[in-house]
């Protein structure tokens, strides 16, 4: 039996497999996001650590003998957050998120002071990585920053609490802008660029690694065995590819989680910082991945839903599909937090394009879900014109649930998506994977399996053809509001 955890942005998700890989039970603590200012985006760690415990609990309650026999856990988790840690190893403040918008006057100076960083760190600097973070707090809070002992990523605030080991791996390393990705080692210059020293960041390893074991007085706690290995495990996109088998070259999938993502698994580096990309380091040695992120992904449709009173958001779905004749004249930017690919840029905002008195619910939703498909296809342009294509990606995490969706971003791309067996398993289930990886008695091949596909969605090639003048009007409303999104 294996474990993943997952500490996710709204929620942390624990999820036990068995070796034929086979989900047998999960468990789901819905966590909150905290706003203090325009443009921040905070969780505290100790909040994590609560719902972890609290997602183990339940499965010991529901399920006491598979956990029992649990011999790996992998871990997953959202990735760039800085977790500052002081003298006593406890959270000097709360953490600063991956789509936090602060710190965008430090990444230009951080670029000044390395022109390289792009090509080394695999993207541009940008306000949701670590290092810009750490810059801030200099500024800002510089006695905070002085009291430093050590920084941490979201999920390996999580392996701390659970193994007392400071760690991290090389996929979420990748998303702190100290990685060289080539050499998959730390880049010295890059971390004395924002007043760090090496001693300050965790130990390096794979995310097959094994980096620990689960601490004594946890294990009497959910009744496991100390002997319990915890692997290095993975950023939530690669772990994302690890568990829909994206890890050999021109693999990958779409992500429709919180945010999204367009993951492709590439064989070496390839650096694209010119056209926005993610060029990272895999969770598996000597594997790296391609990939456009997008800021935004399915949270905008409980944005939606949320906002219009709609609590079955099933429901909502088969209402705006039925209600569905054509494009929606009604264009929604999808910006709520910002956007990365092809953008770069954290004050954008969203925006709703086109209202009239006989706008109704359903065409609001139906906008809101095209607006995604829009920036999709706008960050698939991206991978496409750094030469990267997946002939034929999975789309997985919660939105994955929803055909409709898939087909109509099917129309939008003008390309076919595979819908996967249990495609909204996301992150946890690749942890998983990771987990049985680090007891090293099997290869990448024998337990990165992909999933069965479920269909092959093909596009509606007359629906492909009349959306492309609104994708383009959909790509002038922003050019044209950029500026307007700044503040004064």
């Amino acid at each position: 039996m294996f474990l993943g955890i997952d500490v996710g942005t709204s929620a942390v998700k624990a999820l036990l497999i068995d070796e034929k890989s086979i989900t047998v039970a999960e468990a789901d603590v819905p966590l909150t996001l905290s706003n203090p200012k325009p443009f921040w985006s905070e969780q505290h760690p100790d909040d994590w650590w609560t719902a972890t415990c609290t997602a183990m609990d339940q499965l010991k309650a529901s399920n006491s003998s598979a956990l029992a026999a649990v011999r790996a856990i992998g871990l997953s988790g959202q990735m760039h957050g800085a977790v500052i840690l002081g003298a006593d190893d406890k959270p000097l403040r709360p953490a600063i998120l991956w789509n936090d918008g602060r710190a965008t006057a430090e990444c230009a100076e951080l670029q000044a002071a390395l022109p390289d960083l792009p090509i080394r760190a695999g993207v541009v600097a940008m306000p949701g990585m670590t290092a810009p973070k750490l810059i801030w707090l200099r500024k800002h809070e510089p006695e905070t920053f002085a009291k430093i002992k050590t920084v941490l990523l979201p999920k390996d605030y999580i392996r701390f609490c659970l193994t007392g080991e400071k760690v991290t791996e090389m996929s979420d390393a990748a998303g702190t802008l100290w990685l060289d990705e080539e050499s998959r080692s730390w880049n010295y210059d890059a971390i004395a660029a924002t007043g760090m020293d090496i001693a300050q960041l965790p130990h390096l390893v794979e995310g097959s690694d094994a980096t620990g074991h689960l601490c004594g007085e946890l294990a009497v706690r959910w009744d496991m065995k100390p002997t319990v290995v915890v692997a290095g495990g993975g950023g939530d996109a690669a772990t994302g590819g690890i568990g829909v088998g994206a890890v050999s070259h021109g693999d990958g999938f779409i992500s429709l989680g919180t945010s999204s993502q367009i993951f492709v698994a590439s064989d070496r580096y390839r650096p694209k910082p010119e056209e926005l990309l993610h060029s990272f380091a895999h969770a598996i040695p000597q594997h790296w991945f391609q990939m456009a992120v997008l800021l935004n992904g399915a949270s905008c449709l409980l944005w939606a839903a949320n906002l219009l009173g709609e609590k079955d958001i099933g429901a909502l779905l088969n209402r705006t599909e039925a209600a569905d004749k054509a494009p929606s004249d009604v264009l929604f930017l999808p910006y709520l937090n910002g956007e990365r690919t092809p953008h770069n840029d954290p004050y954008a905002r969203g925006v709703f394009f086109g209202l009239g008195s006989d706008t109704g619910r359903e065409t609001l939703v139906q906008s809101v879900l095209e607006g995604v498909g829009f920036a999709l296809s706008d960050g698939q342009s991206r991978l496409h014109a750094a030469g990267t294509r997946c002939e034929l990606p999975g789309v997985i995490g919660g939105g994955a649930r929803s055909r409709y969706w898939i087909q109509m971003i099917a129309d939008i791309m003008g390309s076919p998506l595979a819908r996967y067996e249990g495609a909204a398993k996301g992150p946890a289930f690749g942890a998983a994977r990771l987990g049985r990886l680090a007891l090293d008695h099997e290869t990448v091949e024998d337990v990165c399996l992909k999933p069965a596909i479920q269909e092959v969605v093909m596009p509606d090639m007359a629906r492909h053809d009349a959306y492309q003048p609104r994708f383009a009007k959909f790509k002038r409303i922003y050019s044209a509001l950029r500026e307007e999104f700044h503040p004064a």
